[in-house]
């Protein structure tokens, strides 16, 4: 067997090992994942978007200090001539 396909295999049973422990963390099933797909896809993106409706409050906070701080060290350099 060629180097690549056991390279290949070995990290396809690697990602599967991860992966079946992250299922095992989090009490996943594979059985339920699979009877209830459309359920889960529908969880997954509702996740997804509550997680990112919830970060754009978190960057509008950053961006309260980052912003200004960026704008002050910029105009700072430029005065500078850099």
């Amino acid at each position: 067997m060629p180097s690549n396909v056991l390279s290949t295999l070995f990290k396809i049973l690697l990602a599967s090992l991860i992966l079946g422990f992250l299922l095992k963390f989090f009490e996943i099933d594979p059985k339920d994942l699979l009877l209830n797909f459309g359920q889960t896809l529908r969880s997954m993106f509702a996740w997804a978007g509550d997680f990112v409706a919830g970060s754009v409050e978190y960057v509008l906070i950053g961006a309260i200090i980052v912003v200004p701080v960026w704008l002050i060290v910029f105009f700072a350099g430029k005065l500078r001539g850099k």
